[in-house]
């Protein structure tokens, strides 16, 4: 495909090394796109994306958010648990899950996600020594999300290598694979299992950990059920695992590629939030989301009958110049406020938002409290190919240390 086509393939590795191009002829010239080969349409303008984020009864979520054929389907809130149901069913669980999952947990999680940071980089650090390259994504970015949510939910030290490596299975594509392999659906498996484990372990004897607390949750006598509580833990690893380490190297990635506005960041730690947001707009993590049309919609003088499948591309909306001045600039400190739709909007605005900020800011905050500067390998980083999220497999880097 090329960019002179009006054209959106999510699986397509042009597409995958940069968007952007594509997302700016979509919304110029098909701001509702169709592709009938690969059976969904496009909303691609910030307030058409906005609007279908806010629009919880047409838009369903009950089959699941995502394009992939094996992740589709009415058995999708298994794994993606209320993310992948409407209301009621969706209010319910969610309430119930927010009875453990709260603000205050996330602040009083901060020392230790603090002490995680510092062990990773301590250990990148030295690796990288005064001139070696280290994977930022390998040493650091991908090691961090995952841990804090076993530290969240109460994983012992000892297994958090190895339920590490489970989680990294089921997010991994080999080039040219598309659908879900084998291999992460037998990850899937082996973590659901450890986390039954868990579970019945907790039932026996509660602790101070996330998952005694979604087990003491409880409304009016409602309470979790184990599979209820195993489908959250699992929607933990896929969402809030995954898109903080993408988070963190695209922070890292485009910081590098605009050093005059990082020089700011290194003079005030302070600034380091404003760095976060800018690159959630900029290169969000979470570039495709799907939903599934229920009775008819009208869009552009277009039906869009029952039953089809429509894509909400935040990705696209953060580079509309009809709401960012100059949005293919990465400004920080530019006002953003409400328009960033990195966790979405309306009744599906994801749970983990403070979380996913509170571990970047502590991360990027540690790493340059250490160094006085970086240089990222570009010919030897490693895009990911998939069709939801943007971000790096691998990001070499050298370290100037403080």
């Amino acid at each position: 495909m090329t960019i002179s086509e009006v054209g959106l393939d999510p699986y397509n590795y042009d597409f995958h090394e940069d968007p952007y191009p594509y997302y700016k002829r979509l919304r110029d010239e098909a701001p509702l796109y169709r592709n009938a080969e690969l059976g969904f349409w496009a909303l691609s303008r910030h307030r058409d994306v906005q609007q279908g984020f806010r629009n919880s009864t047409t838009l369903s979520n009950k089959f699941g958010v995502s394009l992939d054929p094996a992740s589709r389907g009415p058995h999708a809130s298994k794994t993606m648990s209320f993310l992948a149901m409407d209301d009621p069913d969706h209010l319910r669980l969610r309430t119930l899950v927010s009875k453990g999952f709260t603000p205050r947990r996330i602040r009083e999680l901060e020392p230790r996600v603090t002490e995680i940071a510092v062990q990773h980089l301590d250990t990148m650090l030295e690796m990288a020594g005064t001139d070696a390259t280290v994977d930022y994504v390998d040493e650091f970015a991908g090691k961090l999300p995952m841990d804090v949510i076993s530290e969240l939910m109460g994983v012992p030290g000892a297994d958090r290598v190895q339920v590490r490596a489970w989680a990294d299975a089921v997010m991994h594509r080999e080039d040219g694979v598309t659908d879900v392999p084998d291999s992460a659906i037998e990850a899937s498996l082996n973590l659901i299992v450890y986390y039954q484990e868990m579970v019945k372990e907790r039932r026996k004897q509660l602790s101070d950990d996330l998952t005694s607390a979604l087990l003491e949750a409880e409304i009016d006598g409602d309470r979790l059920t184990d599979d209820e509580i195993i489908g959250f833990m699992f929607l933990m690893v896929i969402a809030g695992n995954e898109t903080t380490t993408k988070l963190l190297a695209n922070a890292a990635f485009w910081g590098h590629r605009n050093p005059d506005q990082l020089s700011r960041v290194y003079d005030d730690l302070e600034r380091v939030p404003l760095w976060v947001e800018e690159t959630l707009r900029f290169d969000t993590s979470s570039q495709i989301l799907a939903r599934t049309v229920q009775g008819e919609l009208e869009l552009y003088d277009t039906v869009i009958p029952d039953g089809d499948v429509l894509l909400l591309l935040p990705g696209s909306a953060h580079r509309d110049e009809r709401v960012f001045d100059n949005p293919d600039d990465f400004v920080i400190g530019r006002e953003i406020g409400s328009k960033l739709m990195s966790f979405g909007s309306g009744a599906h605005f994801c749970l983990g938002a403070h979380l996913a900020r509170m571990e970047a800011r502590v991360a990027l905050a540690e790493l340059f409290k250490r160094i006085r500067g970086y240089e990222v390998d570009e010919a030897n980083a490693v895009r990911v190919h998939s069709s939801n999220v943007r971000g790096f497999a691998h990001l070499p880097i050298s370290v100037s240390h403080r």
